[in-house]
């Protein structure tokens, strides 16, 4: 998983189970309460983002996972 949050100029990537996150080229550790909702905004907007690019392409969700990797 790649996440770029714009506020933090840092790429989460990898989430643990217990919170911490691992940025690109740094060890893991426990993100601030400022870091955390900066990565929750910025993972929200990429749902959205990704969302509108699912409608665009498979408007009436007909294309499932195994026919998609078939391709």
């Amino acid at each position: 998983m790649k996440l770029y949050v714009e506020t933090m100029d840092a790429t989460v990537v990898e989430v643990g189970p217990d919170g911490r996150v691992r940025l690109q080229d740094e060890a893991w550790s426990a993100p601030t309460f400022q870091e955390r909702r900066a990565i929750i905004y910025a993972a929200e907007n990429e749902l959205a983002a990704l969302r509108e690019l699912l409608e665009i392409l498979d408007p009436e969700g007909r294309v499932t996972r195994s026919e998609s990797d078939s391709t």
